[in-house]
């Protein structure tokens, strides 16, 4: 057994921040990463960093932007959080040498980014993850943070009381990919879960074959509950044969959309009479669909991109990446003719239910990134606005975990305060088909013995890992790539920009056949080292879960908002939903429930309004 005072897994910016964080507070802290820091997902983004950093912008016009952008079921303490917080740590990122893109003048360059009303967004060409990641992964080597990498993550080793909150976490469980070795890895201040989004649930995605949701789901059956799964962005420029991100930047610059016609369709069909292209992503991407199903799109898929007009200087100074892209998997030379684009799944708004201390309802559990819902986006993410909650909530995690001093929490989490049970109308019984006990089936049940000390949790979660991994190394069955084929497809036919009713039951009917499936799925390669195969068929369980959790989510919210659209319902309910949706994995029977969204901030309450651009 591995013994810190604080376990950080996954090491992408939300990771790497948390640790520098703790070992700031004093703690003796280690990341536990499947992947080597540098090759996480977080290298992938491009666009930028929102932060108020002039003297004509302000951190509470950046709120207010992010709320409205959220369509109003963003938390007022997480956003404001966020948005006075990113200036610091912009500056920080700085300082620590990130090379940032910047004026004749020498400041920091800003471009206008979607849904900002100021050009606030920060970035490093169209590299901006990659800068980030590597600016901070300097900083944990420079300060001795031990670093486990290519050791895959298994299960959270939680005490099983009855109520999740009164719970606690006392380490994970860890597979190391070079030996299959299986261990305990022991937190005795607690772990903190920065693993990124879900986009595997997806075949049309911008996220890595790596983001397949695993703290979300571990999370999940560990008792804590996911906060409305139903929010996923579908991004409105991503190429359409490999699901690769064309940065938002390029429409920040001055790109602009075309259809089949040589329409300027976000203006000429009305969409965003003020903003076109610059709007926000949802509403971008329901514009491409449907400029694409009324017969306008290139070839009935996409749309065009063009930034010939911006000249061959100012593209390879600020966007030369993005002809690489361009060039190398669509064949295009952005430099001569348009880019072909069209949505795709990009983020989860959505995840692990936490406060804006990172904090979840099981003592002992933080999460940060992607992967945490505190809510700061809401119904949807604005461009820009997913680094710095990286950086602000990792490092609040990291803080918190170490026991360092911070201000109480205004978000509550768990089932405390005030919340509503509630039901969904779902035409198959949800959740695991399995029998308790089932290793194949169980994948992450809570530690038997209630609240025994650490050591013992921590070995007992071991052993489960450990008998799990012996039954799928040695049983026959079908192969896990069959199952997750059926659920990606699935989510991408049936739970994708525009939803409706039986599309969405239907896709929970089918979820659950993969789930069934599922209880039959075995590793065709039988060694202990470098077994992808392995893991990849955990990954895909964890898959599953979220997959019927977004798509549960989906049925319930009977309204318009943000991301979520509903062929049945086409507009917002304020009255109604101005709530978030809640699921608990129940020991096995998902339990749905909401709590209200909260709209007072520090000096204002955010009132509705019709949000346009």
């Amino acid at each position: 057994m591995y013994e810190h005072d604080v376990v950080v897994v996954g090491a992408g910016g939300a990771g790497l921040r948390a640790a520098i964080a703790a070992d700031e507070a004093g703690a003796d802290v280690a990341i536990v990463s499947k992947l080597h820091p540098v090759r996480s997902h977080t290298g992938a983004a491009e666009g930028g960093i929102n932060a108020a950093l002039r003297d004509a912008d302000s951190w509470e016009d950046h709120a207010y932007d992010t709320m409205k952008g959220s369509d109003y079921l963003g938390d007022a303490p997480a956003i404001e959080t966020l948005c006075q917080n990113s200036p610091y740590e912009v500056i920080q990122l700085e300082h620590w040498g990130m090379a940032f893109s910047r004026e004749d003048d020498g400041r920091v360059s800003q471009r206008p980014f979607g849904g900002l009303s100021f050009p606030r967004t920060t970035y490093a060409g169209a590299e901006t993850g990659h800068h980030l990641l590597h600016t901070m992964y300097e900083q944990v080597v420079k300060r001795g943070i031990e670093v486990y990498d290519e050791w895959h993550v298994l299960d959270l080793a939680v005490t099983d009381e009855e109520r999740p909150e009164d719970r606690h976490c006392h380490g994970v469980v860890g597979y190391d990919v070079a030996t299959g070795e299986v261990s305990g890895f022991k937190a005795r201040d607690g772990v903190i879960l920065a693993t990124g989004g879900p986009g595997q649930a997806f075949d049309h995605t911008t996220n890595a074959v790596s983001c397949t949701g695993d703290g979300q789901a571990m999370a999940y059956r560990a008792g804590v509950p996911l906060e409305d799964m139903e929010f996923i962005q579908f991004h409105p420029t991503t190429l359409p044969s490999t699901g690769v991100l064309i940065s938002e930047g390029v429409r920040g610059e001055g790109g602009i959309l075309y259809n089949k016609d040589g329409e300027r369709f976000m203006f000429e069909h009305g969409y965003a009479n003020n903003d076109g292209e610059l709007a926000s992503r949802d509403v971008v991407s329901r514009a491409e669909l449907t400029e694409v199903n009324e017969g306008r799109g290139i070839e009935d898929e996409y749309v065009h991109l063009d930034m010939r007009h911006l000249g061959e200087e100012r593209i390879l100074d600020r966007l030369e990446n993005i002809l690489h892209l361009a060039e190398d998997f669509e064949g295009a030379d952005g430099l001569e003719e348009p880019m072909p684009v069209k949505p795709g799944q990009h983020y989860a708004m959505g995840g692990i239910e936490t406060d804006e201390n990172g904090e979840t309802c099981v003592g002992g559990l933080y999460a940060a990134g992607e992967c945490a819902c505190a809510s700061v986006h809401g119904a949807n993410r604005l461009g820009g606005n997913a680094l710095p909650e990286l950086i602000v909530f990792g490092k609040r995690a990291g803080y918190h975990a170490a026991g360092k001093e911070m201000e109480p929490a205004e978000i509550e989490t768990g089932q405390r305060g005030e919340f509503e049970r509630a039901t969904v109308d779902s035409p198959v019984e949800l959740g695991d088909p399995g029998s308790p006990g089932d290793a194949v089936a169980d994948g992450g049940a809570v530690a038997a013995g209630g609240s025994a000390d650490a050591d013992s949790v921590i070995d007992t979660t071991v052993e489960q890992a450990r008998r799990r991994i012996d039954e799928l190394l040695n049983s026959d069955g079908i192969h896990h790539s069959e199952v997750r084929a059926d659920v990606q497809e699935t989510m991408t036919a049936k739970v994708n920009v525009f939803r409706e009713e039986d599309g969405l039951k239907e896709a929970l009917r089918e979820i659950r056949q993969a789930r069934e499936e599922y209880e039959n799925v075995a590793v065709s390669d039988p060694s202990q080292t470098f077994n992808t195969d392995l893991l990849q068929t955990i990954e895909t369980r964890n898959l599953l879960d979220l997959a019927e959790a977004i798509t549960v989510g989906a049925l319930a919210r009977d309204e318009f908002r943000g991301a979520h659209w509903r062929a049945e319902h086409q507009e917002r309910k304020d009255d109604e939903w101005l709530k978030h949706t809640l699921l608990s994995w129940n020991d096995g029977s998902p339990e749905l429930w909401f709590r209200p969204v909260i709209l007072e901030g520090e000096e204002k309450t955010y009132e509705p309004k019709t949000r346009s651009y």
